[in-house]
């Protein structure tokens, strides 16, 4: 059996210290280091916290070389072929797939919960008429702490359990409500006849005045850019919930603060930049000049929406993706709207050219994703808002795991000083 402990030795005192690996089911073991400062007087620098594992978590596995991403075990192309959306938000918040009668309940109480407060109406008013659907998102989210103050008791499962209904209920009607005000539309209260999805392009696109049936290609698709983006692991706004939820606050102050860091145009803004490089790109007989600008260290034009900085190989969930980004395409998508066509030659010319190849720069689920939500209608100022709300969910699952961690501590990163010494204070007349 392989040994539990990493050896270390500090040179200048010859001093020897025994660190303890944690062994994970899946990918690399980690050396735990909680004894090194206390024994060492050292810390540990690793910036941007590349090689660092901040929790012990049973939710997503990512094996960035292989290209292989599991939620709780099970592969995505398995639960997107077979699983739908609501199915995999149960698998992550309770461990396990649901039966019938379970998904049936789960899936009756989100309904239950899907209003807001009608008083959050006016808040609305509040924002500017031309504000970012993200800042209001992250606003009225936050906000909902003061409806709930029962949910400040994280320490009680029922209570969790509660908080993390509601928020998987009420984000779609939210961020709908956000749309609605950005457009200057009535809000639409939501439908639970419908699915999830289903109902949130029920709120965004229906209005008082007229008959709105979604369509089902458009549900199924939603569906599915949902169940792709719900969990990816320790990323950014993962980590910041992770964080903030570690001081023992609300849950919807901690969904907050993954909103504001999805926000982000290098996290969850790269599927509006893939649009606003198509439209500088402009036409398929730019395309050869565009790639040869991307190929140029010098030039600072890049290709959005190739590559990714977890995936090595494939980004998986991009393989399922591009086979529904075609369907819609045929079905809904604008036959004169140039920007499709320039996608789908933009795609095979890099999928063909040795450069990218040979890097492995092949398309990732935010060049399908953009494609897709362009296609249903959706603006591009409300395209991080839909990860958003597929993400909630995940953000959830990780704050309840978080939560229930018995070495749950609060977070505190350290940092390598750099600064000046001590110096003495001179009065503002000398200086």
């Amino acid at each position: 059996m392989a040994k539990d402990t990493v050896t270390i030795i500090d040179n200048s005192t010859g001093k020897e210290l025994e660190l303890p690996l944690r062994r994970s089911t899946l990918g690399p073991a980690a050396v735990d280091i909680t004894s090194l400062y206390r024994e060492f007087g050292y810390l540990t620098y690793d910036p941007g916290f590349m090689s660092t594992a901040s929790c012990r978590s049973s939710i997503t596995y990512i094996d960035g070389q292989e290209g292989i991403l599991l939620y709780r075990g099970y592969p995505i192309e398995q639960l997107a072929e077979q699983s739908s959306y609501m199915e995999v938000v149960y698998l992550l918040l309770y461990g396990n797939l649901p039966n019938t009668q379970q998904l049936n309940d789960f899936t009756g109480s989100i309904a239950t919960h899907t209003m807001i407060n009608e008083s959050l109406r006016s808040f609305y008013q509040g924002f500017h008429y031309d504000a970012h659907p993200m800042a209001s998102l992250m606003g009225v989210v936050s906000s909902l702490s003061s409806f709930y103050p029962d949910a400040a008791d994280i320490y009680d499962p029922e209570q969790r359990e509660i908080a993390a209904h509601r928020l998987v209920a009420k984000i779609p009607t939210i961020a709908a409500a956000s749309y609605k005000y950005s457009i200057g539309e009535p809000f639409v209260y939501p439908k639970n006849s419908l699915g999830y999805c289903a109902n949130l392009l029920h709120m965004m696109f229906s209005v008082p005045a007229e008959e709105y049936v979604v369509d089902p290609i458009a549900a199924k698709a939603l569906d599915l850019i949902f169940m792709l983006h719900l969990d990816h692991e320790q990323n950014v706004s993962t980590s910041t919930v992770r964080l903030s939820g570690s001081t023992g606050t609300n849950p919807f102050a901690c969904i907050a603060t993954g909103i504001s860091a999805l926000w982000g145009p290098a996290h969850g803004g790269a599927n509006e930049a893939v649009l606003k490089m198509l439209e500088e790109i402009g036409d398929v007989k730019n395309i050869a000049k565009y790639i040869e600008k991307a190929k140029d260290k010098n030039d600072p034009f890049r290709l959005m929406g190739f590559g990714h900085r977890v995936y090595k190989n494939y980004d998986p969930r991009a393989k399922i993706i591009r086979k529904m980004c075609y369907e819609v395409l045929d079905k809904l998508g604008d036959p004169n709207d140039p920007m499709f066509e320039l996608a789908r030659k933009l795609e095979e010319v890099a999928l063909n050219d040795e450069y990218f190849v040979s890097r492995k720069l092949y398309p990732n689920v935010d060049f399908y994703s953009g494609i897709i939500y362009r296609a249903l209608g959706i603006p591009a100022n409300m395209f991080t808002v839909m990860f958003a709300v597929a993400r909630a969910p995940g953000w959830v699952a990780q704050w309840l795991e978080m939560i229930a961690e018995p070495d749950q501590r609060i977070g505190r990163p350290r940092q390598v000083y750099e600064g000046a010494t001590t110096r003495e204070y001179v009065p503002l007349d000398k200086r």
